[in-house]
């Protein structure tokens, strides 16, 4: 394999690169050849996984919180991912930018309208009537129970833990340097290449099912604007042209590429929310934001330990219940992205302390997820009816966001700007933003998985990039065509499935940290010394 890299003009660990590779293009090949025996079997394995793991998924991320709060509140707070005398390479709205649109923007704009409005006309807890004051406060309260604090402290774990071991003891940029107190020098043998190899895989796929889902949002508003025909084709040729877009990033790197890209998009989605905002009903806006704060952080407890167990005894209902569609999906998905996010957010953070990056990355986008949703997810709400008594009096009118979403949810950020000034100018702009959070995410990922293949945060050469974003455009290409009409739902199988085994992976990291905290010597960091690999025996 050696050589052959030679040959090809790599540099990387061959065994990582042609595995990983193999295993990708391998799986291309059977959704080609067999598409629907494949299909069915992620079918069969998310079912398995959500019956009988969803308990799993929900307590896991409640526990990496709880270790996140303490390592951060601890006396280990205040290391530094680095030396002593290291700084910070990016200013702390570059950072926050590159963390925001290297994550969850794709995600945002996603579910920014449809989430909200799918608990508003389908409350997923008991007693709760469709369209009632009640749905929506309910419904503000899951969209965010997902999507903030609990989304990036699935970000922020594997993140420290990177930050720690590679930062700290200039061990390689791969998954695998995590666990060495684990697993020693182990980490450079067959155990540490298989942990590096799941966790590439695992990456493509996550990366793949937001790339499709963003295409298929694009797809949904070129529809809306020109009245061009929403199929497979369009969303694949849409694909094909930000992939094209995303590797011209790659090619231009990390300070160049991803940190233009971020900060452009950063600013457009602030633009949109502001417009929203000052266009919508202002001060309804402005309470909602307030009262959202205090809904998110009463509610927080009683959703973050749900887990739906009367939902079996029910013989109609599907045996996992409302969140093995919802939050075990979303729990699984963004674990996928936890290597590609976590060494990317580890990368970009060198040189700020343990306390800085616990707070930075899990409450600061966490603060701009809770805002994004009160206000795009109480305009919308509005807009389609807050009480049963109030819909009756709009009419026709009540519930046109609720029906768009129910025919094709990524339709519904487009059908929620037509109720704006601007209204066509305003979806344009918005096609844009996605498709550039869809090339951040991309190339962030493509760099990443470079450096998980080279073991070094120095970009490889540029056809390594190159393939890796190639080969997430190809995955997603291909889940689309699989998913066809079914779109979402054969997504949830594919990443449910892929998920499991990366969520066990993140959930090691944990002894692996307390261990490396447990041999610090706390005296020696003042003095700017780093601990030595071999104090871990």
């Amino acid at each position: 394999m050696e050589s052959l890299a030679r040959r090809l003009g790599l540099r990387t660990d061959p065994v990582i690169f042609f595995v990983s590779a193999g295993c990708t293009l391998l799986f291309v090949l059977l959704l080609v050849v067999f598409p629907e025996p494949i299909a069915e079997a992620f079918a069969v394995g998310r079912r398995w996984i959500v019956t009988n793991l969803g308990w799993f998924f929900i307590l896991g991320v409640n526990v990496w919180l709880g270790f996140l709060i303490w390592a951060a509140l601890s006396k280990h707070g205040h290391i530094k991912l680095g030396r002593r005398d290291s700084t910070p390479d990016y200013s702390n709205l570059s950072w926050f930018a590159m963390l925001f649109a290297g994550g969850i923007g794709t995600v945002l704009m996603f579910w920014g309208v449809a989430e909200p409005i799918s608990h508003f006309a389908d409350p997923p807890l008991p007693g709760v009537v469709p369209y009632s004051e009640q749905a929506a406060r309910d419904a503000v309260s899951i969209a965010l129970y997902h999507l903030a604090l609990h989304t990036w402290t699935i970000f922020t774990l594997p993140g420290l833990a990177f930050g720690y071991f590679i930062h700290r003891y200039d061990l390689p940029v791969r998954v695998s340097s995590v666990f060495y107190p684990l697993l020693k020098e182990g980490i450079h043998g067959p155990i540490g290449k298989a942990i590096d190899i799941v966790a590439i895989l695992g990456t493509l796929f996550g990366v793949a099912v937001s790339l499709g889902l963003g295409s298929s949002q694009i797809a949904a508003g070129l529809s809306a604007l020109f009245g061009v025909d929403d199929s497979v084709l369009l969303t694949v040729g849409i694909l094909a042209v930000l992939t094209g877009v995303a590797v011209v990033s790659i090619v231009a790197g990390l300070d160049k590429g991803v940190k233009f890209l971020s900060n452009l998009n950063i600013g457009l989605a602030v633009a949109l929310m502001v417009f929203v905002l000052v266009t919508g009903s202002t001060l309804f806006l402005f309470r909602g934001t307030v009262e959202t704060i205090g809904l998110y952080l009463s509610n927080l407890p009683r959703l973050a330990f749900w887990n739906d167990m009367l939902a079996n005894i029910n013989p109609t209902n599907e045996p996992w219940g409302w969140q093995g569609d919802w939050t075990v999906f979303y729990w699984a998905w963004t674990v996928t992205w936890s290597p590609f996010i976590g060494l990317f957010v580890a990368r970009i953070s060198k040189g700020r302390t343990i306390r800085e990056f616990v707070a930075g990355v899990l409450l600061a986008p966490s603060l701009f997820t809770l805002i994004w949703f009160a206000i795009f997810g109480w305009q919308a709400l509005q807009i389609d009816g807050i009480g049963l008594a109030i819909r009756e009096q709009m009419g026709p009118q009540a519930g046109e966001i609720s029906r768009a979403v129910a025919e094709s949810v990524p339709l519904a950020m487009f059908a929620f700007f037509e109720h704006f000034p601007f209204a066509p100018f305003i979806q344009g702009l918005a096609v844009v933003v996605v498709a550039i959070f869809f090339a951040t995410s991309s190339d962030s990922a493509s760099l990443v998985v470079d450096m998980l293949c080279t073991g070094s945060d120095e970009p490889g050469p540029v056809r390594q990039r190159v393939f890796w974003g190639v080969m997430e455009g190809l995955v997603a290409a291909m889940l689309i065509i699989l998913a066809g009409d079914l779109g979402l739902v054969a997504l949830q199988q594919v990443i449910t499935v892929v998920g499991l085994p990366v969520f066990c992976l993140v959930f090691m990291m944990i002894p692996s940290l307390i261990m490396g905290f447990n041999v610090e010597n706390i005296d020696s960091v003042t003095v700017g010394k780093r601990p030595r690999l071999d104090e871990f025996g």
